[in-house]
């Protein structure tokens, strides 16, 4: 074993340089070799498409590609079945290793609950918006006598009022009692005719009325420009007319 002595300086280098090549065989062989083999480096496994899955379904399906899956998140809807797969990370297709978590979102089985908005004393058109961003649907319209067109007055579940702030489960149906712009007073139509236009309009204004249209006529003999000679709705000793409503006007000029 000459090669082993080291009974010179040149041994000594020998020993260096074979603890050396050594060495550089097993680091070569630990990230080349050994890495590689228990690592499975270079097998890849193609994620399968579980969305529209059920949950209970997952365990065996994965377990036999050697994958696994997390639930991180969830969400509602009431028309996808309870625990369904709603999105997946990784995408389908997407190559991973073996062992790789599929994170899933699914749909909840109850509706989470949410706080009742305030939807009286805005528009309709504002309540309608707010019902959707909230998750809740909009129900029946009902519409009453009042003057605050397009107003909502009331906000109903199940025929019930629920006030601002009361717990409600999303995809709850909420009812909106609104007011239709007239009122629900009725009082005798006022006689405009051989008024003039500007006092005519200030009785309308003074009685709870709306100006409607106003038309122009040539004056006949016997009438005075500038005043009112004909009405819609008529004047009459039975004429009834709702506080809100349209009247229309035609003027001599």
């Amino acid at each position: 074993m000459a090669f082993l002595s080291s009974d010179t300086p040149l041994d000594v280098l020998k020993h260096l340089l074979l603890i050396l090549a050594v060495g550089v065989v097993l680091v070569l062989g630990f990230f080349y070799v050994y890495l590689p083999v228990s690592t499975h480096h270079g097998e890849t496994i193609t994620v399968p498409k579980v969305t529209g899955m059920n949950v209970a379904d997952l365990e065996n399906y994965l377990d036999e590609r050697k994958l696994a899956y997390f639930v991180d998140d969830s969400s509602y809807s009431p028309n996808i079945r309870p625990f369904t797969v709603l999105v997946q990370d990784p995408a389908p297709g997407e190559k991973v290793k073996e062992g790789r978590k599929i994170y899933l979102q699914v749909s909840m089985k109850n509706p989470p609950v949410i706080k009742m908005p305030k939807l009286t004393d805005g528009s309709m058109k504002n309540a309608q918006l707010i019902l959707n961003s909230y998750d809740l649907v909009v129900g029946q319209i009902q519409l009453v006598p009042d003057l605050a067109q397009n107003a909502v007055l009331k906000q109903l579940v199940n025929g019930k009022e629920i006030a601002p702030g009361a717990p409600i489960a999303k995809g709850t149906r909420v009812d909106l009692v609104v007011g239709d712009g007239q009122g629900n007073q009725t009082f005798p139509v006022p006689k405009l005719v051989d008024m003039p236009e500007d006092e005519a309009i200030t009785l309308l204004i003074g009685q709870g009325l709306q100006k409607g249209e106003v038309f122009e006529l040539p004056a006949e003999a016997g009438q005075t420009p500038g005043t009112v000679v004909r009405q819609r709705p008529i004047y009459g000793p039975d004429a009834t007319i709702r506080m809100g409503q349209l009247v229309d006007i035609w003027v001599a000029k």
